[in-house]
């Protein structure tokens, strides 16, 4: 026995020091790739020294003597610290992501190479002016010095995630930043998928309940603050497929948004114009952003930066600000193409049947066997498959779909109006930029300390008037009505400057109320935040730099304040009050728990945690009768369809009477039904206790690393998750889910918040939701997030000799010698 016991301590030992020693040559190995940024290193591809001064929050500032060698540094940064985050981008605009992660990411490919993104940015290249191109190759140059530099020291590969994926990495290329462009206005397009869930619910339901469920938004456009084209088309039982690993393409509701304000000089206390700007992405670690400042001939430019892209996408200069808001420009069109029965690669087309240009693609597939796809194309766009987009679902037998979208320009000069505005000198000089922007098309805001304005940017399709369902659902591509005539010219663009009232507001609401084809959109974004914006820029006379932090930063839910009373009118205060622990008593107290909330989504509270789950709840009872299994494609709440309901607008309070069954149910029925729904899934959840739940327990943020988040063991070093206030439709958006086993976890909110004051300049405000880093060892990893979770900000300086005084690490590049 005690031979047994020493032999046993032996192996067991062995095993945890074997163990250990694992541990540590991981740690090492992990390790030897974060940078050093206090290190002098020589360098191809420079004419001069550059600087890259680096401050406490890891935010760095480079000075060069030509413009071409600071983008050579940014460039380099870029690579310093989100080497993997570029080439992840990159392999997924390519369709290469399946030769690392093998069959798991072969749908996510393949809708790449049907798209073309790729090959679309390659053939831009030739369209860019020569100072662009300029931009680009330096930029390039400083990527590729970085990877030469790990090379020849042996500097962990770069990135600790290339010790588990293939090491080999291609060098930057100018293409490469056009396809990153391309990969966002993919994330930030949701009208694809809008167009589907439409055409699939039109199937199912009447005309004028259509209208409940995907309502055109009433009144005005708010930016100054004062069919059945297929008969015989069935209801499918429709199957989509499970979104595939590192799917590039948002839900449609998760399709960008973003709030930008304004305020000119008179209608700022320090008489100089402020401007806030807080785009919304969805959450990851690192973040989207990375903030940086360049020092160029034209002056200083500091701001929000995007790892693969040579220039600052928002922030300020020494004479202008600018911030971006997803502007919901109807940009893409689903086309049905039909066959031709005795040739299935033509298609017809009005002068009648056409050959598909086709090329065929090899998919390679780690571990797998490589996969051959015959890529076809119409005059209209790619052709899609059934399983893209839940095509399949509309597409009649004997046809297929094809895309129209501006993002697919193979003569995309969307990044010469990011240089234009770094060099602008004026307003006017940052309006002009626009004029060579193509997609994602975007609301811009500007001011130069003495005026503002706010301008679309991004080419909006030329439609007929006669197209048959005026993009709102697919429509048969061989009609000439429904084919796009082209783009409209940039001057088509509306511009809204220097207002009467004196401020500028956008949340992604709608900003134009003109007939088809001028419309912009039939879709978008914001119906509510726009009202609480209106309340809070307006009720000031005048504003300050701390009065837009406080408007980025609201939590008052504008939604819950008008659905409330109106849902619940009928089930307060009525009747006796029931015995403790029945359900009757929980809803009860429910119930006066909500009668004295302001609608403040704050994370301490239980009251945004019961008034989300009833919503939905409520929601899915009032469609899921009508829709059957397309209920699942509305997982949020959708107010106006509330609104319509409680209302009775043009008879909507038809949905609370559930088909199956033979009584009449009523719209007070449905709502207290839901309501026990709701608390009984809390309870099950948080406990029984109703004042000791908690939103941010339910509303976390959700900044998942999107490789390693998922692998046990590393998930908890990877992923970042912090209680979050806010909800669906505050200022302060922190979008839900909406999916089991989580639906309100925060997956979708302002990633970077800036607020900009021309009066002070230097006191300008920025912050970013993770840290710079993408190193999970590194301190900069997540420094900011908790700042950022606290409505925190940090200062960033124009300034170089304060740059220089404060800095904790200065990486100097030197050319190498003739």
């Amino acid at each position: 026995m005690e031979r047994l016991f020493r032999w046993t301590f032996r192996i067991v030992t062995g095993s945890l020091i074997l163990f250990g020693l694992s541990l540590a040559l991981v740690f090492w190995l992990a390790s030897r790739s974060l940078p050093d940024y206090d290190a002098t290193e020589t360098v191809a591809g420079l004419t001069a020294p550059v600087e890259i001064v680096r401050n406490t929050h890891n935010v760095p500032h480079i000075f060069g003597e030509t413009d071409a060698d600071v983008f050579f540094g940014l460039g380099y940064a870029h690579a310093q610290d989100r080497l993997w985050q570029m080439t992840l981008m990159r392999r997924t605009a390519q369709g290469r992501l399946s030769e690392l992660f093998g069959s798991r990411t072969a749908r996510t490919d393949e809708l790449l190479r049907r798209l073309g993104l790729y090959k679309a940015a390659t053939a831009s290249v030739e369209a860019q002016d020569p100072e662009t191109m300029a931009m680009l190759r330096a930029y390039s140059a400083g990527v590729n010095a970085r990877i030469a530099v790990v090379n020849r020291e042996a500097s962990g590969r770069g990135a600790p995630e290339f010790f588990l994926f293939s090491p080999q990495i291609a060098p930057w290329q100018p293409a490469d930043s056009i396809a990153v462009v391309k990969l966002m206005a993919l994330q930030l397009s949701g009208h694809v998928t809008e167009e589907v869930r439409r055409a699939r619910a039109s199937l199912v339901l009447p005309a004028e309940r259509l209208r409940d469920l995907h309502p055109d938004l009433p009144g005005a456009g708010t930016v100054e603050l004062a069919g059945d084209l297929f008969p015989g088309l069935e209801p499918r039982q429709y199957a989509a497929a499970e979104t595939p690993f590192l799917w590039p393409v948002p839900d449609g509701d998760l399709a960008g948004a973003s709030n930008a304000f304004a305020v000119a000089p008179d209608r700022a206390a320090a008489r100089s114009a402020l401007l806030a700007n807080d785009p919304h992405l969805g959450l990851q670690a690192p973040a989207l952003w990375y903030l940086a400042r360049m020092e160029l001939a034209s002056g200083g430019v500091i701001g929000a930066t995007v790892p693969g892209l040579p220039t600052i996408l928002v922030g300020r200069s020494e004479r202008l600000a600018w911030g971006l808001t997803s502007s919901y420009l109807d940009d893409q069109d689903v086309l049905i193409e039909q066959l031709n029965p005795e040739n299935p690669t033509q298609y017809r087309t009005p002068d009648g049947w056409a050959d598909f240009e086709t090329e065929r693609s090899i998919l390679t597939i780690k571990d797998a066997e490589p996969v051959t796809l015959t890529l076809r194309r119409s005059v209209n766009g790619p052709v899609l498959t059934g399983s893209q987009f839940d095509l399949g679902a509309v597409t009649p037998d004997g046809h297929v779909a094809a895309l129209s979208w501006t993002g697919l320009s193979t003569e995309d000069t969307s990044l010469r109006a990011g240089l234009d505005l770094m060099r602008a000198q004026t307003l006017d000089d940052g309006l002009a930029a626009t004029e060579h922007f193509i997609a994602p098309a975007q609301n811009l805001m500007l001011t130069d300390g003495t005026r503002i304005a706010m301008a679309l940017m991004g080419r909006q399709p030329d439609r007929d008037p006669g197209h048959q369902s005026e993009g709102r659902i697919p429509a048969p591509g061989w009609i000439p009505e429904n084919r796009w005539r082209g783009l409209k010219p940039a001057s088509a663009n509306p511009v809204w400057a220097d207002p009467d009232s004196g401020i500028l507001g956008n949340t992604n609401n709608k900003t134009v109320n003109t007939p088809f084809p001028d419309h912009l959109s039939h879709y978008w974004g914001d119906s509510q935040r726009v009202q609480r914006m209106e309340r809070l820029m307006q009720d000031r006379q005048v504003h300050t730099r701390q009065s837009l932090v406080d408007a980025q930063l609201d939590i008052i839910s504008t939604a819950a304040r008008s659905l409330l009373p109106l849902i619940g009118r009928d089930l307060w205060f009525t009747g006796e009050a029931a015995p403790a622990g029945t359900p009757e008593r929980r809803r009860e107290v429910a119930l006066e728990l909500l009668a004295a909330w302001n609608g403040e989504m704050s994370e301490h509270l239980p009251e945004p945690l019961i008034y989300a789950a009833w919503m939905r709840a409520l929601q899915q009872r009032l469609i899921r009768d009508d829709l059957g299994p397309l209920a699942a494609e509305y997982p949020r709440m959708e107010p106006l369809f509330i609104e319509r309901v409680y209302r009775n607008i043009d008879g909507a309070q038809a949905w609370c009477d559930i088909i199956q069954s033979s009584a009449v149910e009523s719209c007070t029925d449905v709502a207290r039904l839901a309501l026990d729904d709701a608390l009984q899934f809390l309870e099950d959840r948080y406990g029984g206790r109703v004042e000791a739940w908690r939103w941010g327990d339910a509303h976390e943020a959700m900044q998942d690393h999107p490789v390693l988040g998922e692998q046990p063991g590393l998930s908890f070093i990877v992923n970042i998750r912090q209680s979050t206030s806010g909800g669906d439709h505050t200022l302060n958006r922190g979008r839900t889910g909406g999916e089991m086993p989580n639906p309100f976890a925060n997956v979708h909110a302002g990633s970077y918040r800036g607020v900009y004051d021309f009066s002070d300049p230097e006191s300008s405000l920025f912050i970013i939701s993770t840290g710079q880093s993408g190193h999970p060892l590194s301190r900069h990893y997540d420094d900011l997030g908790e700042l950022w979770r606290r409505g925190e900000y940090i200062p960033m300086t124009l300034d170089p000799q304060l740059a220089r005084a404060g800095a904790v690490g200065v990486t100097r590049l030197l050319p190498e010698a003739d």
